[in-house]
């Protein structure tokens, strides 16, 4: 009988440590979602800035004055 209880207690702390990974998994799934949004919104931005410029050398790539 004391197997059996040493098997449901196992498979206790298994099911709490599965549980909390999901947690973990479902948050990280959510922040990469946000941070992935935030690059895009980035990436947009600087398109935006570089079609303004055109023609024009974009700063960082320009040479500085002492040169």
């Amino acid at each position: 009988m004391s197997s059996l209880v040493d098997l449901e207690e196992a498979l206790a702390h298994l099911t709490r440590h599965v549980e909390e990974m999901s947690d973990v998994i479902a948050r990280q799934d959510r922040e990469i979602d946000r941070l992935t949004a935030r690059v895009q919104m980035l990436m947009n931005r600087e398109a935006e800035r570089e079609a303004d410029s055109s023609g024009s050398i974009p700063l960082a790539d320009q040479k500085p004055p002492h040169w």
